[in-house]
């Protein structure tokens, strides 16, 4: 039996949401080993997303299970206002799990996504965003240049080809240092990561007055919340495998996958780093100790017992 009448009809208005959403996911089982300084990787991401995101917008942070330091966290954050909008899974679901969810739930007509070890420079979503409406039919931009396979941006190259020298270039333009620093936050040696930047090339676009390279990555992107949804759901088997069917996706159906040609975020990966001294970082890491560790059978051994053991933790922890 009800008593009275809620106070809640008699409220004039509801707070709207931002037109932009801005949503990570994370997942941090643990906070040892490979996830040491996962914590402080996402608080410098979301850190980042607050001071250097100069449009309106609301934060979505989608939890995939982490422990229960990480969530203090986020519950914390959220009672502060920070996040707007936290979702707590009591079951790693996947990365497309969680991106089914989000890009569902998103209220704003643009949703700009990251994983949680993405760092945020200045302008980064006015620049990504002003590609989104410049140029025709765009489905997805990342807030920095990089090359990625021809097949997952099929269309937008065919696309290009028919625009004309004007407004297509093919060559050589990006700087070896914008392409060093993410391929060396990716783990890759110098040696190999300057032969593959020798081998590649560019597919450049000016249009408009706006510079784009050919190519996005689901790393970190900004989207229209209606094309976002028109391709889910998302097969989700495994945690980190299948990603890139939202590449895929993006790019059957016709849309344009494209990049800023400057570098507005910056991928950190697993450790805080000073970024520009990491080449000078490992090469002074080349101790005796360092050698002996990556030797064939002890490396190897290692490796198999930190994969066993977190295996056990992420199959029968929580």
């Amino acid at each position: 039996m009800r008593i009275g009448q809620n106070p809640a009809k008699f409220v004039d208005t509801v707070v709207q949401p931002q037109e932009i959403t801005v949503a990570v996911i994370t997942c941090i089982p643990m906070l040892s080993g490979f996830y040491e300084q996962s914590l402080d990787v996402l608080k410098a991401c979301l850190s980042s997303i607050l001071a250097n995101t100069e449009n309106p917008f609301d934060l979505m942070v989608f939890d995939n299970a982490s422990c229960p330091g990480v969530r203090e966290y986020l519950h914390a954050a959220h009672e502060e206002g920070i996040i707007q909008y936290l979702i707590l899974s009591e079951k790693n679901i996947g990365k497309m799990g969680a991106w089914n969810f989000i890009f569902g739930a998103a209220p704003g007509k643009y949703l700009a996504y990251a994983d949680s070890d993405i760092y945020f420079q200045p302008d980064w979503l006015s620049q990504s965003l002003d590609l989104l409406e410049a140029l025709p039919n765009v489905g997805m931009v990342t807030s920095r240049p990089m090359r990625t396979p021809d097949d997952l941006s099929s269309f937008t190259i065919e696309w290009a080809h028919q625009q004309g020298p004007e407004i297509f270039q093919e060559g050589k333009f990006l700087a070896w240092e914008t392409y060093w620093e993410h391929a060396r936050s990716l783990g890759h040696s110098e040696d190999k990561a300057r032969q593959d930047f020798d081998d590649g090339r560019d597919l450049r676009l000016t249009y408009n007055g706006r510079c784009a390279y050919i190519g996005a990555d689901h790393f970190q992107f900004v989207a229209r919340r209606d094309i976002l949804q028109s391709i889910i759901p998302i097969p989700s088997e495994k945690p980190l495998r299948g990603d890139r069917a939202l590449d895929n996706a993006i790019n059957d159906l016709h849309f344009l996958r494209l990049t800023t040609c400057e570098a507005f975020v910056q991928h950190m990966g697993n450790r805080l780093e000073d970024f520009s001294t990491i080449a000078d970082q490992v090469k002074r890491k080349s101790g005796i100790l360092k050698r002996l560790l990556w030797l064939p059978g002890i490396s190897h051994g290692l490796l198999w017992l930190h994969n066993r053991i977190f295996r056990i933790y992420f199959t029968h922890g929580r």
